[in-house]
């Protein structure tokens, strides 16, 4: 039904729809993290819909479980798109590295993010084999600083590579306060190519984190469309 909603050009879809099937719940079951099932359909969409060949951006991944689905809707969609991300692995109570991270945890905060970095690795090394993203540890504002430079850099699996260029589709998911989400959108703005799509997580209504601040200012913005709310916000650049 759906489909042929999109189809006759009634595209903006507000009710939470899942598209969970076997191998999302296999993936769920062994990859850690936060996953909103909603993102599922707005992942499937954009990647069916990507208007070129040209990378595809994820900033925050955490232990890869998005890395994986987004290779995964590649990969059923017949797309040979690349994926770069970026995460410094740096949570909240970095500044306290050497501490525990509560009183009677078995691990530091410095051990934790170790792990948390190491799981990634392990993660996409093993569910995305087929296009292993190119992961560069540094949070997003270096990161689009290197892109827009055309840096040549060693991702965390020590593969040297080039960054630059536009951009089909970005997944928005490091730091949700406001100013951070406003600059990786405008950060991801620059490169976005027409037609290319933006997914912001933890941005529904009825979230109070900075991302949901930010949908209002997008909605008014006329170089952009919202193609869904599933509750997360899915825009296309016009």
């Amino acid at each position: 039904m759906f489909q042929d909603l999109i189809k006759k050009g009634i595209q903006k879809i507000y009710s939470k729809i899942d598209i969970s099937d076997e191998y999302i719940e296999w993936l769920c079951f062994a990859n850690a993290g936060m996953l909103n099932r909603g993102n599922l359909y707005c992942f499937n969409y954009a990647i069916e819909h990507l208007p070129s060949n040209n990378p595809i951006v994820e900033i925050g991944s955490f232990c890869g479980l998005s890395t994986n689905i987004i290779n995964y809707y590649l990969s059923k969609n017949n797309k040979k798109n690349s994926l770069f991300t970026s995460d410094k692995w740096m949570f909240e109570g970095a500044e306290k590295q050497e501490e525990f991270l509560h009183v009677g945890a078995p691990c530091t905060h410095k051990e934790y993010r170790q792990f948390v970095k190491d799981s990634f690795k392990r993660n996409v090394s093993f569910f995305s084999k087929n296009n292993l993203p190119h992961t560069v540890e540094v949070f997003s504002d270096e990161f689009f600083e290197m892109w827009n430079e055309k840096r040549v850099v060693n991702d965390v699996f020590d593969r040297e590579v080039e960054l630059g260029g536009p951009v089909s589709f970005c997944f928005i998911d490091g730091n949700h306060t406001y100013d951070f989400a406003k600059r990786d959108f405008e950060n991801t703005d620059k490169y976005l190519e027409k037609g290319g799509f933006v997914l912001f997580d933890d941005s529904s209504d009825r979230q109070s984190l900075g991302c949901s601040r930010l949908m209002k200012e997008i909605m008014q913005n006329d170089a952009y469309e919202l193609v869904i709310k599933n509750p997360n916000y899915l825009f296309q650049k016009k």
